[in-house]
């Protein structure tokens, strides 16, 4: 009957083995990469992804971090409070001068304001850059500053470990960006439109 398609189904999709990076595998990637050095395989993450719909595992002894859950990508700047739209403004002339996106903590989650002219490989970039953000932001008070330091030195060796693993590093699959801004690098004065 229908339970025995819909499990034989659950045991198909089990199977797959995708090597698109979308937020959950990305999350569980760098959560692994971050501990270990390591990058596990499709296979690997595969068998750790969510099939059914997040309300269905609340029950669930495993204690899986949601992390990607927590990065809002693509933000409307006029969503932002003033404060936060004057810090990110500060962190475009420091921490962000070559990037294309910003990355704002709001405590509860990591706000990633992308430029105009941002390619598919800077919001994967950007979307890494968030989560390693949300991980060091529980134990550091300066997570802007070590997550930029880890994103230098650690991302190019990451994205070299997922290539080699045999992911798909272009583009990061997640829903269509709608809203970007347009800032001049460099200049703390310039205004975010």
């Amino acid at each position: 009957g229908s339970l025995s398609r819909s499990f034989t189904n659950y045991k198909a999709v089990r199977c797959l083995s995708l090597t698109t990076l979308n937020d959950e595998r990305s999350s569980l990637l760098v959560q692994h990469f971050m501990k270990t050095g390591q990058v596990l395989s499709p296979q690997q993450v595969s068998a750790m992804e969510h099939v059914f719909p997040r309300w269905i595992y609340l029950w669930s002894s495993s204690h899986t971090e949601y992390l990607h859950r927590r990065i809002h990508l693509g933000v409307k700047v006029s969503s932002l409070k003033h404060s936060d739209v004057m810090g990110l403004l500060r962190l475009a002339s420091s921490h962000y001068r070559k990037e294309r996106y910003l990355l704002w903590d709001s405590g509860r989650t990591i706000q990633v304001v992308t430029h105009r002219q941002s390619t598919p490989a800077d919001i994967l970039r950007s979307f890494i850059h968030a989560l390693v953000t949300a991980i060091l932001s529980d134990n550091a008070k300066s997570f802007h500053a070590e997550s930029r330091l880890w994103m230098d030195e650690y991302y190019p060796v990451f994205l070299m470990k997922l290539k080699s693993s045999g992911w798909t590093t272009e583009r990061l699959l997640s829903h269509s960006i709608i809203w970007r801004a347009q800032w001049a690098h460099g200049a703390i004065d310039e205004k975010l439109n």
